[in-house]
């Protein structure tokens, strides 16, 4: 399940004022459904947005969610699934793996913290970071004190004050790390293990082009989690009515783009116009940016001839143009179309793509 569908639910919850509880993977050691930094949430009925370990043990963190609501206070658990021949609750798993998770209680008393923070920066534009106490030897310092930090906002829950700057420098040393990590801290002579996660906001796509093979590429990229914007210089294709799960859509003059569409707030574009001059307009303006990923519909030829037209500036498109756009799949409708291509966005912005390349 995507992060923004559990940005929905807890919008949904909080507005019904329920109780929560925010489950977040500490750490892992061998094959596991999910790593350190992973969050999920379960409400007082036991229901819950987002998995652990793809359903298997939602239902015990659902138990153990109800202790933390009636104490209020964090609980550390361990699951160690490595010994194939013991099946874990009867359930016979064999996932051969171990995860940490931690169980912090959200609620209205408090504000929503520090899920309501997390999520703020999760729908905001720029990168934080989230230290979050798992172990502490300080009793001043209880498990599930939090720290949220983004570019120019800061959000603690049961924080001593001695810790902030602590956790505030560890969130600056980890906000840019490929992944969270738990590291030591000591503040006069007492110690904590910190769990940090990076907190990246949610990516955005720009689909530059709304024909009808556009809708399948809009529809699956939000079930994914992404924030998807599609523009076109046509108002009919606009006014057909089914781009509804896109979170913006509008009208623009191709040569006017860098214009119209502030596009250094985008993770990755996909022009797909179906126009040749549209889409070298496109190609010309994205060449200026620094948008990690840039995909192009349509063959080879077609590339070639609009690389061509640009002249000395498409050198500035370099290896972020994926064109012909998507990855090798056996496309032949809108739908695996836009398999092909998300699968490809996913694989290039996680560095995956030479992997798949070769075949790993």
């Amino acid at each position: 399940m995507s992060t923004r569908r559990i940005l929905e639910a807890f919008e949904r919850w909080r507005t019904e004022q329920a109780p929560l509880v925010l489950v977040t993977v500490v750490d892992t050691e061998g094959s596991t459904y999910t790593k350190a930094g992973h969050r999920i949430l379960i409400n007082g009925a036991g229901g819950f947005q987002g998995l652990v370990s793809g359903g298997c043990l939602e239902g015990d963190l659902a138990e153990h969610a109800r202790e933390v609501l009636g104490t209020g206070r964090a609980q550390l658990l361990t699951y160690d699934l490595r010994d194939e021949h013991d099946g874990i609750f009867g359930l016979g798993i064999g996932c051969n793996g171990l995860f940490r998770v931690l169980l912090q209680p959200v609620d209205g008393r408090h504000g929503y913290a520090p899920f309501a923070a997390i999520a703020a920066g999760l729908l905001g534009e720029a990168p934080g970071c989230v230290a979050t106490v798992v172990e502490s030897t300080d009793p001043a310092l209880l498990p599930g004190a939090t720290l949220v930090t983004g570019a120019d906002t800061e959000s603690a829950r049961d924080l001593p004050e001695d810790w902030r700057a602590t956790l505030r420098r560890g969130c600056l040393a980890h906000r840019d790390a490929p992944r969270a990590c738990v590291a030591g801290e000591a503040v006069a002579g007492l110690g904590a293990r910190v769990l940090y996660a990076p907190l990246r906001p949610l990516p955005r796509l720009l689909v530059l082009g709304a024909g009808l093979d556009a809708v399948a590429l809009v529809e699956i990229a939000r079930q994914l989690g992404w924030r998807v914007t599609v523009a076109d210089h046509r108002p009919a294709y606009l006014a057909r009515g089914d781009l509804g799960a896109a979170d913006h859509v509008q009208q623009l003059v191709p040569a006017e783009l860098a214009r119209s569409v502030e596009l250094a707030r985008y993770t990755a574009v996909v022009v797909m116009s179906h126009h040749l001059v549209t889409d070298r307009s496109y190609l010309a303006a994205l060449a200026a940016t620094s948008v990690p990923y840039i995909g192009l519909l349509g063959p080879r030829a077609r590339r070639d001839r609009l690389l061509a037209d640009l002249g000395a500036s498409a050198a500035g498109l370099g290896r972020r143009l994926h064109a012909p756009i998507g990855l090798p799949i056996g496309a032949d409708s809108p739908e695996t179309i836009a398999l092909a291509i998300l699968a490809e966005i996913h694989a290039t912005l996680a560095g995956r793509l030479d992997l798949v390349a070769a075949g790993r």
